[in-house]
C-alpha cells in the first residue's frame, strides 16, 4: 500500500503533500490541474519510469533538481532528477543507487484513455503491453529486454554505416537472435496466463458467451526461433542496409485478439473492443498478483468517462479489491459507484 507521496519539482509541482487510503482514491481537478502527472509520479515511484515523460521533462520547468519521495507499507522509495542533463538516483530505505532495484519495485497497472486504442492501433502498442507486465513480474526478462534494445540499436547504426560488411554484422546477428530467443520464450508462457484470465475476463464484462482468444503472432516459427532469425539476419542484410533498420524479431511480433473466430480489430464493435480491453487490464491485475504474490496499486487515468454504465460497474467491483488511484474532472461520474467508502483528493 501507498501510504503517502511528497513532490519537490516534479512536473506541475513545486512542492506538495499527499496521504492516501488503501481503498479507491479518487483525484479531481480541471483539466491540466496536475492529476496526470500525480499519477505518473506514483508509477515513477513504483517502478523507476514514467510512464508519459523521459527523465528530462519530469523536472518542474526552470529547475534543474526534482525529488519524489514515496513511503510504502514495507518500504520507502525516494527519486532523485539531478544535473545536467537531469540524471535519476534512487534511495532505498536510505541506501542510495544510481540504478532502480528491481527486487525493490512495487507492482502496478497502468489504464489510461490511449489504451482503448489497444487492438485497433499500432503493434508497438501491443508489444509495450506484453513487455511491461513481464518486466514487472520477471527480471530476468527486464534485462533481457534491456539487452535486446541495446544490440537491435548496435546493430541498426551499423546497417547505417557504409564500411560494415556481413562479417561486422555476424557477431551481432547471432547475439540479438540468441535474445530474441529467450524474449519470444518468455512472451509464449506469459500468454498462457494470459488466454486463460481473458476469456473469463470478458464473459464477466460483456455478460454474453461470446468466444475471445489471443494468440502471439510473429514471420518466424516459434519453436525455432533462434536459427531462423539468425539465418533470416545473414539473409536480408542488403535489405537491411537499404532500409536503415532490423525487419525482423520480437520488436516486429504481435498480439493477435479474436473475437468468435474473426481479427477483433476489425470484426469487434465498439462495445465488444471495450470489453476486451477492460478485460485484458484486469487480467493484468490478476496475472501481476498471481506471480508476484503481492496485490497491484491500480492507476486508471481518467478512463471511467470512457466506459459506459455496465462496464464502470464491472471495473467498480475490480477495484474493491486493490488501492486505486483515479482521475477525474467529474467526481460525481466516479462517486456514484463507491459511495462513501472512496478518498477525495481536490487539486
Amino acid at each position: 500500500m501507498l501510504r503517502t507521496l511528497q513532490l519537490f519539482n516534479i512536473r506541475s509541482y513545486e512542492s506538495g503533500l499527499f496521504q492516501f487510503s488503501e481503498g479507491v482514491n479518487i483525484v479531481v481537478g480541471a483539466n491540466a490541474s496536475g492529476k496526470t502527472n500525480l499519477l505518473e509520479s506514483i508509477y515513477t515511484a513504483c517502478t523507476g519510469e514514467a510512464f508519459r515523460s523521459d527523465d528530462q521533462y519530469m523536472v518542474r520547468s526552470g529547475t534543474d533538481w526534482g525529488k519524489i519521495e514515496a513511503l510504502f507499507d514495507e518500504q520507502k522509495h525516494v527519486v532523485k532528477f539531478q544535473g545536467e542533463p537531469i540524471r535519476k538516483s534512487f534511495v532505498f530505505d536510505d541506501i542510495e543507487k544510481k540504478r532502480f532495484d528491481g527486487t525493490k519495485a512495487v507492482p502496478v497497472v497502468l489504464f489510461e484513455p490511449s489504451h482503448m486504442q489497444l487492438l485497433a492501433g499500432e503493434p508497438d502498442k501491443r508489444r509495450q503491453y506484453i513487455d511491461t507486465l513481464l518486466s514487472q513480474t520477471n527480471l530476468q526478462y527486464a534485462k533481457t529486454l534491456k539487452d535486446y534494445k541495446r544490440t537491435l540499436a548496435q546493430r541498426n547504426r551499423l546497417l547505417k554505416q557504409d564500411f560494415s560488411t556481413s562479417e561486422h554484422l555476424f557477431v551481432w546477428n547471432v547475439r540479438l537472435s540468441e535474445l530474441a530467443s529467450q524474449l519470444v520464450e518468455q512472451r509464449q508462457v506469459y500468454m498462457k496466463f494470459l488466454q486463460e484470465k481473458l476469456e473469463q475476463n470478458y464473459r464477466s464484462v460483456s455478460g454474453g458467451e461470446d468466444l475471445v482468444s489471443v494468440a502471439y503472432a510473429s514471420k518466424l516459427p516459434l519453436e525455432s526461433y533462434a536459427s531462423t532469425m539468425l539465418a533470416k539476419l545473414n539473409q536480408d542484410i542488403a535489405v537491411d542496409k537499404a532500409r536503415g533498420f532490423t525487419g525482423v524479431g520480437p520488436h516486429r511480433d504481435d498480439l493477435v485478439v479474436t473475437l468468435n473466430g474473426s481479427e477483433a480489430k476489425v470484426a469487434a464493435s465498439r462495445g465488444e473492443t471495450r470489453s476486451i480491453v477492460l478485460a485484458l487490464k484486469i487480467a493484468e491485475l490478476q496475472i501481476l498478483q498471481q506471480l508476484t504474490a503481492r496485490k497491484p496499486l491500480l492507476l486508471l487515468d481518467d478512463v471511467f468517462s470512457e466506459l459506459d454504465g455496465k462496464r464502470r460497474r464491472t471495473l467498480a467491483e475490480t477495484l474493491q479489491r486493490y488501492q486505486t488511484f483515479i482521475t477525474t474532472t467529474d467526481a460525481d461520474v466516479v462517486m456514484d459507484h463507491f459511495g462513501k467508502t472512496c478518498n477525495i483528493i481536490p487539486l
